[in-house]
């Protein structure tokens, strides 16, 4: 007779599962969004760093001393910098020796 009565099935136990392989996914997918954010904005300051570098090396291969301020460089060879992004300590010690360039960034 309880052969045609049928078990009552909880509901939230079969949601249990397929709900925290979600939230997994979800977890996963946000830590590797936030790693690739992090690596680029990294890769962004190596760039700005490098470009930096390679203006004052460029002004010492044409005019014979490196540029006594970074302002000369934006002035004279075209660089650009995003100064709300970035703060550029340019530092020259003599005009026949590379600068002492360091680049900070402003925003996380």
């Amino acid at each position: 007779m309880r052969r045609f009565v049928s078990k009552r099935r909880r509901p939230l136990a079969g949601l249990l599962l397929p709900a925290a392989a979600t939230l997994v996914i979800i977890a996963f997918a946000a830590w590797g969004a936030d790693s690739v954010s992090e690596a680029a904005r990294e890769e962004q300051l190596g760039a700005v760093r490098r470009s930096v570098t390679r203006a004052a090396v460029h002004c010492y291969a044409i005019e014979g001393s490196y540029p006594p301020s970074l302002d000369y460089l934006e002035e004279h060879y075209g660089l650009t910098v995003d100064r709300a992004r970035y703060s550029i300590h340019y530092h020259c010690f003599a005009s026949n020796l590379m600068p002492e360039i360091d680049v900070i960034p402003l925003t996380k």
